[in-house]
């Protein structure tokens, strides 16, 4: 207890995300579910980085951290918190980035253990979670009223995690294989063939005949070009689709959505609600909850699971 009676505050927890663009190490304040103040410190990292490059870059971050008087010696136990994308062995923090488009270089990279010896203040422990996993621990912690949540992020992929009472379900019958909606199919094809930044840019090339430079640029162009609208509505009502058994499944009660692409979200919510509804009209009562501050729950999310393990 403190003087006043009230119960001690928890201290700073450092973390990690990296993403297929940055890597962002911050300390959170978990009792005030937000980044602690000037501690964020992020850094470009591109898919084709090279081993060394992106080690460099990571621990560039995570000791600006570690150098602010905002974390200092109050670091939860010197455990880590770090959200990174799949395919990852979490528990033993080894990149298994084969055959996905992105890292290929650091297929086999004991992260856990080069990273360690590159902070300037040595861990106790490095947790490693998957980025969807993180960014659903974020929207759940600041959701309590939840009690079975699911998210579903949505950029250059389909990333997602399903929480129940806070807790990430990967192996159930009422789940994907994994927790994964990725590993989902439309149509008999892989649902990333349908939903995911390569497709659908792909898919307005091959009927327009023009190149598009990713989501940015496709979402903008939907304003004015029908085409570009129906590429997009038409893949989002796919995606809700697939969604909507598996939501009716697990007795989902909120479905938090996070990624670049929740910008346009007046464009992409209205074909991915009614793709839900479509198939089973008891998914209106659902809690839609769309978070464009997707980094900041990524790396709540990454503190509450480091505390977890401490």
């Amino acid at each position: 207890m403190t003087d006043s009676g009230g119960p001690v505050p928890l201290p700073a927890v450092p973390v990690l995300e990296v993403g297929g663009s940055h890597v962002t190490a911050a300390a959170v304040d978990l009792d005030r579910a937000r980044i602690a103040d000037g501690t964020r410190r992020r850094l470009p990292l591109t898919s084709a980085i090279e081993p060394e490059d992106f080690l460099a870059a990571l621990a560039e971050a995570a000791n600006g951290v570690l150098s602010t008087t905002a974390l200092g010696a109050r670091a939860l136990g010197g455990t880590w918190g770090i959200a990174v994308p799949g395919p990852f062995d979490y528990a033993r923090g080894i990149a298994r980035y084969q055959g996905v488009g992105k890292f290929a270089s650091m297929d086999g990279l004991a992260l856990g253990r080069l990273l360690t010896t590159r902070l300037n203040r040595r861990p106790d422990r490095l947790r490693f979670l998957n980025d969807a996993s993180a960014f659903a621990l974020g929207a759940w912690h600041t959701a309590h009223a939840s009690r079975r949540l699911v998210a579903v992020t949505l950029g250059t992929g389909v990333g997602s995690a399903f929480l129940d009472r806070g807790t990430i379900v990967e192996d159930d019958p009422r789940v994907p294989p994994e927790g994964r909606v990725d590993l989902l199919t439309v149509d008999g094809r892989p649902l990333e063939d349908t939903v995911s930044t390569r497709a659908m840019t792909a898919r307005y090339t091959k009927r327009t005949g023009r190149p598009v430079d990713g989501l940015r640029e496709l979402t903008a162009l939907a304003a004015d070009d029908v085409i570009a609208r129906d590429v997009i509505t038409s893949a989002l009502r796919a995606l809700g689709g697939a969604l909507a058994p598996w939501l009716t499944a697990f007795e989902a009660d909120t479905v938090a959505f996070g990624g670049s692409i929740t910008a346009a979200w007046p464009l992409i919510g209205p074909p991915l609600t009614a793709g839900l509804t479509q198939h089973n009209p008891r998914l209106q009562r659902l809690a839609l909850s769309v978070h464009d501050d997707g980094e900041d729950k990524a790396l709540l999310g990454a503190a509450v699971f480091a505390v977890r393990g401490a």
